[in-house]
C-alpha cells in the first residue's frame, strides 16, 4: 500500500478532512463538541506531516484546536463603551502554536476535563508511522509544526 492511499485510509476511519498544500499535508478532524445555553465548543484534532520522497523521511507534528462560538452576555454600564444586553461572540484557541510544547496527551490534559471524548492520539501517529515503515520511509515527530 502506497504511503498515501494508507494515510487516506486513516483519514476515512476516523472522518477526517484531508488537504495537501505545497506539500504538507492536514488531517482534521472534530473530537467534541459542547453545547451550552445559545453557545458551541468544539475541540478538533490536527495532524500535519510531510512526506519528504528525497531523504525518504514523514515529517509529523498533531495538535488540538478549540474554537466556540455563541451569544455572550454583554457587559459593563454606560461609561465602559459596552451596550447592555446581548453579542455574538466567536472565540478560537490553539494548543501546540506559541510558547506551548509537549507531546499532544499533554496538551490534551486541560481539555480533559472540559470535554468528553475517547480519541486515541497514539493510535493515529502509530499508523502513519506503520505506514511510513512499511514504504522504506523514516518517521520524525515533531513537538512544534516549525520546520516541518
Amino acid at each position: 500500500m502506497s504511503i498515501n492511499d494508507g494515510i487516506k485510509g486513516i483519514a476515512d476511519g476516523i472522518n477526517a478532512e484531508l488537504k495537501e498544500k505545497k506539500g504538507v499535508w492536514t488531517m482534521k478532524t472534530v473530537i467534541a463538541e459542547r453545547k451550552a445555553f445559545l453557545s458551541k465548543k468544539k475541540l478538533e484534532y490536527i495532524a500535519k506531516f510531510r512526506i519528504d520522497e528525497d531523504v525518504k523521511m514523514i515529517r509529523f507534528n498533531e495538535m488540538l484546536k478549540e474554537s466556540g462560538s455563541g451569544i455572550s452576555s454583554g457587559g459593563g454600564g454606560f461609561d465602559s463603551g459596552m451596550s447592555p444586553g446581548f453579542g455574538f461572540k466567536k472565540e478560537t484557541y490553539k494548543t501546540g502554536a506559541g510558547p506551548r510544547e509537549g507531546t499532544i496527551e499533554e496538551q490534551s490534559n486541560p481539555f480533559g476535563q472540559q470535554y468528553d471524548y475517547k480519541f486515541d492520539f497514539k493510535d493515529i501517529r502509530g499508523s502513519i508511522e506503520k505506514i511510513a515503515a512499511d514504504n522504506d520511509h523514516a518517521f520524525e515527530y515533531k513537538i512544534t509544526p516549525v520546520g516541518l
